[in-house]
């Protein structure tokens, strides 16, 4: 399927039953060969983490139920799942009766490591346990003060610079903005960078970050060209990047890559 046959930008009719048909798979190879990895390896371990925040059902008795999911999308699998359509798939779940909240997280890890072609990871929350939201990751060094040389907003990795000793640091920017390549729509972010190598040069790291704030392209794919650029030009010993975007339509998308297998997403931030 193309990715014009998306509901993504369309106007959509919210189905009333349970309906899996509604996800739309997204191959994920055409970006990986954008990059430079056509030949079906990447240089990262990590994963798509969606948190959705509007999950709901009817029990046995007819008496709705709600609960927040925490969706975990292997960077391995063939296919990302499009946004909306993962929305009007939820949505499907609204009117129909399950017998347990355990089932209804079995169903859904069944139709989304269908669609994706991996085994997703889900995990249903009470709404009375509320995630805790961070401003900014204990230990993480803002660097949205820093003063470039220049600002542009046109995608560009030459801002890109590193050199001196090895150090170990974390750096953070609120500042990260690109727009759905689909509708044109803002999505924004945190970017979380945590490395071992020659020291990142900030204010150009600030610079690139930013040259991604007219770049259009889905959450997962901004995410993955941050690590390969960062590595290319950096050459970092150690990289994790973690990108925690702002929630829209009861959804919020996370993605991380890393060359550590055992890095996770981090905290809620506070703009999810």
């Amino acid at each position: 399927m193309a990715l014009f046959d998306a509901p993504l930008g369309k106007s959509s009719d919210y189905p009333d039953a349970y309906d899996p048909q509604q996800l739309f798979p997204v191959a994920r190879d055409e970006n990986r060969r954008r990059i430079g990895l056509g030949d079906g390896r990447w240089p990262w371990f990590g994963e798509d983490l969606w948190q959705a925040w509007e999950i709901s059902w009817l029990r046995p008795g007819g008496v709705p139920a709600v609960a927040w999911a925490e969706l975990r999308v292997p960077s391995a699998s063939p296919s990302i799942i499009e946004s909306k359509s993962l929305k009007l798939y939820l949505n499907s779940l609204n009117q129909t009766v399950f017998s347990s909240a355990d089932q209804v997280r079995d169903v859904i890890a069944r139709d989304l490591s269908s669609a994706s072609g991996a085994s997703v990871a889900v995990t249903l929350h009470s709404v009375d346990q509320g995630a805790r939201a961070v401003g900014r990751p204990e230990g993480f060094v803002l660097i949205d003060d820093e003063e470039p040389a220049s600002v542009g907003y046109d995608y560009n990795p030459d801002c890109l610079s590193a050199s001196g000793d090895v150090v170990s640091e974390k750096l953070c920017s609120h500042l990260l903005k690109s727009n759905c390549p689909v509708t044109g729509q803002p999505d924004w972010a945190t970017v979380l960078i945590d490395y071992t190598g020659p020291a990142m040069d900030r204010a150009g790291l600030l610079q690139y970050i930013v040259s991604f704030r007219q770049k259009q392209d889905f959450h997962e794919h901004c995410v993955e060209t941050l690590f390969t650029d960062l590595m290319a030009r950096c050459q970092p010993q150690q990289l994790s990047v973690c990108a925690r975007y702002t929630r829209r339509g009861g959804l919020d998308i996370n993605p991380w890559r890393s060359t550590q297998p055992e890095d996770a997403a981090g905290p809620r931030l506070i703009r999810q």
